[in-house]
C-alpha cells in the first residue's frame, strides 16, 4: 500500500517573547491552529510526533491534546528532528499505519532562562562522548565556529560573505510580521558586534525566543476535504554523521550532502528545479555550507553564492531573525508550506511550485531533507 502524503495544515503558536505560556500550552495552541488551517477535526489525527518535552514526549503531549494515537514518534536528533520525523510519518501514512500525523512543538526557552528556570544549554553537558571535549571549553557555538574557520581556510570564504547571510535573513524578516527582529542590519553591523566564538560575532548567531508550531500530514484521500491546497511531500532523506568532533571526517562537509542527495533522488528532481530553500540557520555558516551540500553551488563556492543572494532562502527570516526556540526544523516546514500555498504576503516567492527544506541537528551531527511541491 503506497499513498501520497501532503502537508494538510500548518500554524505557529505565539512566538518571540512569550512570558506567560508553558510549553504545553504552546503545543496546544499550535495544534488547534494547524487543525483549523487544515479544516479538519482532531478526531482524524491518529499519529503524533513530538520531541523535546518530558520523558515520554509524544505520550504526554498526546494526553494533553486529548489524543490517543496509534502511531507515535519521538525521534530526537536536534534541529533535524522534524524533517526526520516527517520522513518517518510519510512512510507510516504511505503504508497505512496512520492516516493523519500531527507534528507539534513548543518551547519557552527564552522565558525559562530569563526567569532562572534553567541554564543555557550551550555546553550540552559532559556525559558520554562529550566528556572528552567539555573540559577544553568546547561549546556548541565553538564547534560551529571551528567548522566555519576550516571552510575559510580551505576555500577562502570571508567574514563579509558569512555576514551577508545575516543581512539577508534580517531583510527577509522585515517583511514577516511574526518575526522577532525586523530592523535592518548591515555587513558592518555584523562584523563589529561583540565576539561570541571566533569568527562569530553576535549577529552571526541565532536569536533565542519562545514559540511553537505544528504541521499536520495527511494521506491523499483527505485532499478534497482540506480548507487549503495540499502541499505534497515528494522526497525525503536523512543521515547521521557524528557527535564527537574528532569523528567528523571533513569539517567543510555537512550531513546534508547525503540527506539532500537522497531526497532529490527520491523526488526525481534537482536543486535547479527548486524555487526556494528553507534551511536550518543557528549560525550563518550553517546556511552557507548547507546550500553547498544540497547542490545549489559547488563545494567551496558557498561564499560567493550567498553573497549574490539569487535563491530565496529562509524567507521568514530564519533562526537568525524570526524565531529560534530550539529544534527549529518544524518552522522550516511551516514557512515552506506557506510559500507553496502563496500565503506569505510581502515575502512571497513569485509562482513558487517547488521547494526544499533541510534541518541540521547538533553540531552538524544529523540532517533531514524534504522536497515539497504544489503538485504530486
Amino acid at each position: 500500500m503506497r499513498r501520497s502524503v501532503a502537508i494538510a495544515g500548518v500554524a505557529l503558536a505565539d512566538c518571540g517573547r512569550v512570558d506567560t505560556a508553558t510549553p504545553y500550552t504552546l503545543h496546544a495552541q499550535a495544534a488547534r491552529r494547524a487543525l483549523a488551517d487544515a479544516g479538519l477535526d482532531r478526531s482524524v489525527v491518529d499519529g503524533l510526533a513530538s520531541a523535546g518535552l518530558g520523558t515520554l514526549a509524544p505520550i504526554e503531549v498526546a494526553e494533553y491534546l486529548g489524543l490517543r494515537p496509534r502511531w507515535v514518534d519521538s525521534t530526537a536528533v536536534g534541529g533535524a528532528t522534524w524533517e526526520v520525523m516527517t520522513a518517518h510519518a510519510v512512510d507510516a501514512i504511505a503504508a497505512g499505519r496512520a492516516n493523519a500525523v500531527l507534528l507539534v512543538y513548543g518551547s519557552t526557552a527564552r522565558a525559562d532562562i530569563r526567569a532562572g528556570r534553567r541554564t543555557s544549554d550551550l555546553s550540552y553537558g559532559t556525559r558520554g562522548p562529550l566528556q572528552f571535549e567539555a573540559p577544553y571549553g568546547h561549546t556548541l557555538i565553538a564547534k560551529y565556529a571551528m567548522a566555519a574557520r576550516r571552510h575559510m581556510h580551505a576555500y577562502g570564504t570571508t567574514l563579509e560573505q558569512l555576514a551577508a547571510v545575516a543581512v539577508q535573513a534580517r531583510a527577509n524578516a522585515a517583511h514577516n510580521p511574526e518575526a522577532m527582529f525586523r530592523d535592518p542590519v548591515t555587513v558592518e553591523d555584523v562584523l563589529s558586534g561583540p565576539m561570541i566564538a571566533d569568527p562569530f560575532t553576535k549577529l552571526h548567531c541565532c536569536i533565542r525566543s519562545d514559540g511553537g508550531c505544528a504541521v499536520l500530514l495527511a494521506a491523499e484521500e483527505y485532499g478534497p476535504d482540506l480548507a487549503k491546497p495540499p502541499v505534497w511531500i515528494l522526497g525525503t532523506g536523512e543521515y547521521a554523521s557524528h557527535t564527537t568532533m574528532s569523528e567528523w571526517e571533513d569539517f567543510t562537509v555537512s550531513p546534508a550532502a547525503v540527506s539532500g542527495r537522497l531526497a532529490f533522488e527520491r523526488a526525481g528532481l534537482t536543486p535547479a528545479d527548486m524555487d526556494f530553500a528553507q534551511v536550518y540557520d543557528a549560525f550563518t555558516y550553517m546556511t552557507l555550507v548547507t546550500l553547498e551540500d544540497l547542490g545549489f553551488c559547488a563545494k567551496g563556492e558557498g561564499g560567493p553564492y550567498v553573497e549574490q543572494g539569487t535563491l530565496p532562502v529562509n524567507t521568514d527570516g530564519g533562526g537568525l531573525s524570526a524565531c529560534h526556540p530550539g529544534m527549529r526544523g518544524l518552522f522550516l516546514l511551516v514557512e515552506a508550506a506557506r510559500q507553496l500555498r502563496a500565503e506569505a504576503p510581502g515575502r512571497q516567492v513569485p509562482d513558487a511550485r517547488l521547494g526544499v527544506v533541510s534541518g541540521t541537528g547538533g553540531w552538524f551531527c544529523s540532517s533531514g531533507t524534504v522536497v515539497l511541491g504544489r503538485e504530486r
